[in-house]
């Protein structure tokens, strides 16, 4: 009984959230369509490739240590910094406007604290590898306490939560800025130029910020469900 009670909590905390951060079904349609505006992507296009873009935004920032790589493969639109090999991985993102704000964003990811950055990574596989294991071992019915699990899950999901939304609300919330100051410092768009691609980056974070929160929220409260959801059907 316990077990669903604690699927229901988990199911309904995800519904609360959702509305209390006004995410509306539309919204991953809209930031597609205002990511691949033409308009806008012609307007971005001016600036060089993403290497060098990548290059300027990291001097700007005073990063004289993080390497640029960038991927060949069109399916990839991954763009990520890894701290391990202290990486920019640089995907084929030229046909989105978005480019110099999402350049931006993992160019900060750089330079914010290593050892937090360094736990994340530790942390986040952790955490994976934990849930994997307790899995099993419940198939298995080796666990005797599940109950146990479910919030050592949740504990370990929070402190999961609380640093990964950290960094990346850090990112994102200071990726405009750092996009504005490289742009204004090329000096190669006009003044309504710019402001237009602001405006529509200010858009797009007000949707993906709480999106992003919202997604590394439901990531956590799946793992409690699908684990509550194997503890109903052994037992």
């Amino acid at each position: 009984m316990e077990y669903i009670i604690t699927f229901i909590v988990c199911i309904l905390t995800l519904i609360i959230v959702r509305f209390s951060l006004n995410i509306k079904g539309k919204d991953k349609k809209n930031i597609v369509k205002i990511g691949y505006d033409k308009e806008l992507n012609d307007i971005t296009n001016k600036f060089e490739d993403n290497r060098k873009v990548c290059q300027d935004i990291l001097e700007q920032l005073g990063n004289t240590h993080t390497q640029i790589k960038i991927t060949e493969d069109p399916k990839n639109k991954l763009t990520f910094y890894t701290v391990l090999t202290d990486n920019i991985i640089i995907a084929d993102i030229k046909d989105t406007f978005t480019r110099i704000q999402t350049i931006s964003h993992e160019c900060i990811h750089s330079i914010q604290n290593k050892r937090m950055l360094m736990f994340n990574f530790i942390f986040s596989n952790i955490y994976l590898i934990y849930f994997i294991v307790i899995i099993i071992l419940t198939l298995l019915k080796i666990i005797k306490q599940p109950m146990i699990q479910i919030f050592i899950i949740a504990i370990l999901g929070f402190i999961f939560y609380i640093i990964r939304s950290y960094l990346e609300t850090d990112a994102m919330t200071k990726a405009p800025y750092i996009a504005r100051e490289y742009m204004e410092n090329k000096g190669i768009l006009s003044e309504e130029e710019l402001e237009k691609i602001m405006n529509n980056y200010n858009k797009l974070n007000k949707i993906g910020i709480p999106m992003t929160n919202y997604k590394l929220m439901t990531s956590v409260m799946l793992k409690i469900v699908i684990y509550c959801m194997i503890l109903i059907l052994v037992n």
